[in-house]
């Protein structure tokens, strides 16, 4: 049976479907980002009040004055998410195919961090990173820190929050890959007398693409936009675009500037993205079953 000999009631219920979640993102996110596009194209201060103007002028502005942010942002995103990748795909292999009963205990272990606000566990990071606290003295102790050296206030504790608060968005795709995974197939690898090394490069890293790919952008993306990481582990010398963005908001009230510099972030967000997926593949992050078999 074609779609047109079909009722016209079963015809809709895909759209009914699709209305609220569609309805969702027009009052939750294309309104509000209407709005902010407005509001960075106005011009004027809060004592006079703003006026749309088209002033393209904010956009360039903010460029300029935080270009230094920007790129220190990318930086420290790109950092992380790499650090977070070492960690997390040998972790998630390990829970995937050596977890046994106690899979379900380590999956808690490592969402657990969520149960405490994101707040809450970026300032406990300040206490271990203190310099008087367990950390520091270890590395003093191994030589890596000088006798005055100190890690709280520097480029590595930022990268050290983000990688620690954004791991778990890097673990669980990953797991889910591998947790699908059929074993069948590599035992086939290794029947075909591939070695453990070759099998794990040619059938399990492959097939775990879509959860690698899912799991950097699940990373990257909102490490970008963090701000909350550099305001409490690091120092002015270390501020991301996010406390230039909040600082304009919030401090200067500089409304269109502070809404540029958003879309600015935006903009070079979607152009990284789409030149990652680019060149992973779209199959890498649908997953191509179907190949992969």
């Amino acid at each position: 049976m074609n779609d047109e000999s079909k009722p016209l009631s079963r015809r809709l219920v895909p759209y009914w479907l699709m209305g609220p979640g569609l309805i969702w993102l027009v009052l939750f996110f294309v309104i509000p980002l209407y709005f902010m596009l407005r509001l960075s194209l106005e011009s004027g201060t809060l004592e006079t009040g703003f006026e749309f103007t088209w002033d393209w002028a904010n956009y360039s502005d903010g460029w300029d004055r935080y270009s230094e942010q920007f790129f220190r942002s990318f930086l420290y995103a790109g950092t992380a998410t790499v650090i977070a990748l070492i960690i997390a795909y040998p972790l998630a292999y390990a829970i995937a195919f050596r977890g046994g009963r106690w899979k379900n205990a380590l999956l808690f272990a490592v969402v657990a961090p969520f149960f405490t606000t994101y707040l809450i566990r970026t300032i406990a990071w300040t206490t271990i990173l203190s310099d008087d606290g367990v950390v520091v003295d270890v590395l003093k102790t191994f030589g890596i820190l000088g006798e005055n050296g100190k890690v709280l206030a520097t480029p590595s504790a930022v990268i050290a929050g983000i990688t620690y608060n954004f791991l778990p968005f890097m673990v669980l795709p990953i797991y889910a890959s591998l947790e699908r995974l059929d074993p069948r197939l590599i035992e086939a690898a290794k029947d075909l007398y591939s070695s453990s090394r070759a099998a794990f490069v040619k059938v399990t890293l492959p097939l775990s693409a879509p959860g690698i790919v899912a799991g950097t952008l699940l990373t990257f993306i909102p490490a970008a936009g963090d701000y909350i990481n550099a305001t409490f582990l690091g120092s002015t010398n270390t501020s991301m675009v996010g406390n230039a963005i909040q600082s304009l908001y919030l401090s200067l009230r500089d409304y269109p500037t502070a809404a540029a510099m958003s879309f600015i972030l935006m903009a070079v967000i979607l152009i990284i993205v789409l030149i990652y997926i680019r060149f992973a593949g779209s199959e890498a992050l649908m997953g191509d079953e179907e190949e992969a078999t």
